[in-house]
């Protein structure tokens, strides 16, 4: 159904500031992959399938590569879960094969089965600070997070570690409730060169998808970690 058509002046202000005003603030500004990036992040964060539907085909058009599509929604799994990450990934097959991108796309996997802990310890270091290559031995949850959600996802091709710890901090700050989680990844961020000012405009781009409840919270996130 067409918005411009059932609610007019709805989508008259919701499109003059979401893709007028806030894409062309003046010093909020990102170029187009990484907006697209973190705002299909935080759709997927916010459950917002419908307008992550809609938000995609704009997303190839704007240069994103359908490679780069699929590693956001893999990682998604680890901070949201495959019951609230399978919508996604089935609209994202439905409109590539719609658009002709033959699936299964290319493999980007960079670890076996066999060595996923050991890589994914060495991605949590290059991120959190050496420490981290020892944090899988503090029981089975913190071993899983070192094998699953960085040696199976963080150390994958199709995205660097930069946008990786970005659309993490999207999942984040637009599911809520991670305020903890979300702090730790703000100076994983500044670890990777994703400094104060970048995470400020990702949050402002992000806004009109997530409301301004959590894109508040996410500020408070980052001046709280950029103080410490």
């Amino acid at each position: 159904m067409d918005l411009y058509q059932t609610d007019p002046e709805f989508m008259e202000r919701f499109a003059h500031f979401a893709w007028g005003e806030v894409v062309n603030e003046e010093n909020q500004q990102l170029p187009e992959k990484p907006r697209y990036l973190a705002i299909l992040a935080a759709l997927i964060g916010c459950g917002g399938v419908d307008a992550y539907c809609e938000t995609l085909p704009k997303a190839l058009e704007g240069g994103m590569a359908p490679e780069a599509i699929k590693e956001l929604v893999y990682q998604a799994v680890a901070y949201l879960g495959y019951g609230r990450v399978l919508p996604f990934l089935n609209g994202t097959n439905k409109l590539f094969s719609a658009k002709g991108i033959g699936l299964p796309l290319p493999g980007q996997a960079a670890t076996t089965l066999e060595n996923r802990l050991e890589e994914g310890a060495k991605a949590q270091a290059e991120i959190f600070g050496a420490p981290m290559k020892e944090a899988w031995k503090n029981g089975h949850i913190n071993r899983w997070l070192a094998a699953n959600c960085f040696g199976d996802y963080y150390t994958r091709r199709g995205l660097s570690l930069a946008e990786r710890e970005m659309i993490t901090f999207c999942f984040l700050m637009a599911q809520g409730g991670c305020e903890p989680q979300l702090i730790a990844h703000v100076r994983g961020n500044r670890q990777l060169g994703n400094d104060r000012a970048f995470l400020i405009r990702v949050v402002s781009q992000c806004l009109p998808y997530i409301g301004y409840p959590r894109s508040l919270n996410a500020l408070a996130c980052i001046d709280r970690a950029s103080s410490e």
